[in-house]
């Protein structure tokens, strides 16, 4: 039995898909502050995946499950993970997203389960020093959601030392795309992710789409970023739990396409995939957001075998299919 904390939400939910496709049990904990029911009534309809309400900041919670099933290890996504609401509300990420993990990984190491795949971020990175950026780029994050998962970076290498607790730290890039069934998407309230937001700024959400500077130092003039699809992400944290297993060894790995894309290029794509002009306008830089951050993803595809294999394209055609389908189902 595979625990996936934080399974209601975008990425977790995919990575449901992923598992029991693959023939997995899976349960799924969840507080649904972040994620939806209607997400979970989509993973138990796709296949066996049992649901268990609760919050990591209540250690009773997550002691209820682990003393129900037979957990084999957990793939741990539940956290908060706006940057803005981060600077602004620091207790409610310490809280959640370190003291949370705390709580997981105490409850892990009492029932003897040692192995855990953590989502982490390559905002733990900082300010870039270069690119591609490589698993060896200092860790130095500008903002508390950065220095949360940094922390429980750190919370897992000692309690490897100290508990024999094995992990698998994932630092990917941005996240794009849909299931490809549109089963389930991207669906976060408030959206701040780039490529939705331009999607629905063409669907009577929003009139104009807003472009954060144009004169950064790249060949367009406007941020590269790098764009990675949420199945291939999926399959990068079933193939991490397969590393553990065989290995029983704790490891770090990036996760990204290797090649940043503009924020032009993605718009310019966007417009591709509806074969429309999306109106437009460039505003003021925002504080703090590097011309370029991108991957180097060498060492997942050499030790993990992990490549993505969708373009930024498939990525955008599904998250319109998704996007429609909201709005037809009025959400």
């Amino acid at each position: 039995m595979i625990l996936i904390t934080g399974g209601a939400g975008y990425i977790g939910s995919h990575t449901v898909i992923n598992f029991i496709k693959n023939g997995y049990e899976v349960v799924v904990f969840d507080n649904l502050e972040n994620g939806h029911q209607e997400t979970i009534d989509t993973l138990q309809n796709i296949g066996n995946v049992k649901f268990e309400k609760g919050d990591l900041r209540n250690i009773e919670d997550i002691e209820k499950v682990f003393n129900k099933y037979k957990i084999d290890a957990v793939i741990h996504f539940a956290a908060f993970a706006l940057v803005g609401e981060s600077v602004e509300n620091p207790s409610k990420y310490y809280r959640n997203n370190v003291f949370g993990t705390l709580n997981l990984v105490d409850t892990m190491v009492k029932h003897n389960v040692k192995k855990i795949v953590f989502s982490s971020t390559c905002a733990t990175y900082g300010e870039p020093q270069y690119t591609p950026i490589d698993e060896n780029h200092p860790q130095n994050p500008i903002n508390p959601y950065g220095n949360t998962k940094l922390c429980v970076e750190y919370i897992l290498k000692d309690y490897d030392i100290a508990y024999d607790l094995k992990s698998i730290r994932l630092r990917y890039f941005n996240v794009a795309g849909c299931d490809k069934q549109t089963r389930l998407g991207e669906w976060h309230e408030p959206e701040t992710h780039l490529i939705p937001n331009i999607l629905k700024s063409t669907l009577g959400k929003n009139k104009t789409f807003k472009i954060f500077g144009n004169d950064y130092d790249t060949p367009d003039g406007t941020c590269i970023r790098d764009y990675v699809n949420v199945e291939d992400l999926a399959e990068a944290h079933r193939l991490a739990y397969l590393y553990l297993n065989e290995n029983n060894k704790s490891d770090v790995f990036n996760l990204g396409t290797e090649q940043g894309d503009s924020v032009k290029k993605v718009f310019d794509t966007c417009e591709k995939v509806l074969d429309k002009k999306i109106p437009v306008e460039v505003v003021n830089k925002r504080a703090g957001d590097p011309a370029k951050l991108y991957a180097n993803a060498n060492k997942a595809k050499d030790i993990l075998k992990w490549k993505p294999e969708r373009s930024l394209e498939d990525s955008i055609k599904s998250a319109y299919t998704w996007e429609c389908k909201q709005i037809q189902e009025g959400k």
